[in-house]
């Protein structure tokens, strides 16, 4: 019976895999600059925080 699960859930996940693709070039710059975006907007509030931690006990 587990055996028989296992075998259905590696059928399953090698179907995804198989329609799984590389991105193209401009698929992958558009995901690095949104993740870059992204850091950049957390560490800006994480900076903005440690000023106003800074500040606060003065």
């Amino acid at each position: 019976m587990a055996f028989k699960l296992e075998e259905e859930l590696f059928h399953k996940y090698w179907r995804v895999i198989k329609l799984a693709r590389t991105p193209t070039r401009e698929e992958f710059q558009k995901i690095a600059l949104v993740a870059a975006a992204g850091v950049l907007l957390i560490g800006l509030i994480g900076f903005l925080i440690l000023q106003f931690m800074d500040v606060l006990p003065q």
